[in-house]
């Protein structure tokens, strides 16, 4: 019955009536993912370009109704996992993202960490290791030409070219951590984004103060260490007032949020409205708990 209606809500889809298209779509919409095989084909093998072009936009809205559903779930979340919320994001633009290679990607780079780690390692030891795997032999750096594109936010993308933004490489910096249980959080510097080591368990993230932070982590630039009057320094030079939030690790919420943020401006800046509009939905999403 549910391919009967499929088809049949497919095959008035060039109705020239906008009002017969426009119930025809809000059906398909609510059939949801279970309507995007049928809706594919009918592209395939359609010859009419107007038929054609309504089908990839309600399949662009199934696809985004579902993000923004996952979405929602990933805030109410407890854990928060910022790689899942990356993947999310990156759906937004790649609909048919293998998240399948993702995960396997991110498990074989833990695994390759993990060989290398020794518990009886300092911090910066530890830190050292990430960076010889990460920077060394994976080949990951910041993308410096192009700093402000939006294809340096999205975590596949990121993988398969080995460049990435500050936010993006800390992120898959921070999932590795994560999953090793090692001590690193991300620190939300104005103009940038970095990493703080820290001799606090990952679970008392809120009980972390500026003495605790062993020292800092730059992955844009290959992991490279420094301390916190670099931090101070770098404050004063934007000429911002001092404050602990500049040294000190913010949540997962924070992280995402910015990421959303800055790829706004980015489109906002390229003219894309289009990919504004839905990001702005994405981050309502963080500031509701609905």
């Amino acid at each position: 019955m549910a391919e009967s209606k499929i088809a049949a809500l497919i095959a008035l889809l060039d109705d020239p009536d906008e009002n017969i298209y426009g119930q025809v779509s809000e059906e398909l919409l609510e059939l949801g993912e279970e309507a995007v095989p049928f809706l594919e084909s009918a592209w395939e093998t359609s010859f009419n370009a107007i038929l054609q072009k309504r089908i990839e936009g309600i399949i662009h809205q199934i696809n985004f109704q579902e993000v923004v559903k996952n979405f929602k779930q990933w805030r109410l979340s407890e854990e928060k996992n910022l790689l899942e919320a990356a993947i999310l994001i990156s759906q937004l633009q790649y609909a048919d993202l293998d998240r399948n290679k993702i995960e396997e990607f991110v498990a074989q780079l833990t695994q390759d960490v993990w060989i290398e780690l020794n518990q009886d390692y300092t911090a910066m030891e530890k830190a050292g290791v990430f960076n010889k795997v990460f920077f060394e032999i994976y080949g990951f750096s910041g993308n410096k030409k192009s700093f402000h594109s939006p294809q340096n936010y999205y975590i596949n993308n990121v993988l398969d070219s080995r460049r990435g933004n500050p936010l993006s490489l800390s992120i898959l910096y921070l999932e590795v951590a994560r999953r090793l249980k090692v001590p690193i959080y991300g620190i939300d510097l104005p103009e940038h984004f970095v990493l703080g080591y820290t001799s606090v368990p990952l679970a008392f993230l809120g009980d972390v103060k500026k003495e605790d932070v062993l020292f800092y982590i730059n992955p844009f630039n290959k992991g490279a260490f420094f301390e916190e009057k670099d931090i101070r320094n770098f404050v004063k030079e934007l000429k911002l007032e001092d404050d602990d939030y500049f040294y000190l690790p913010c949540k997962p919420l924070k992280i995402i949020g910015r990421m959303i943020v800055s790829l706004i401006v980015s489109y906002h800046k390229s003219g894309y409205e289009d990919k504004v509009d839905e990001l702005k939905v994405l981050y309502k999403c963080l500031r509701s708990s609905e």
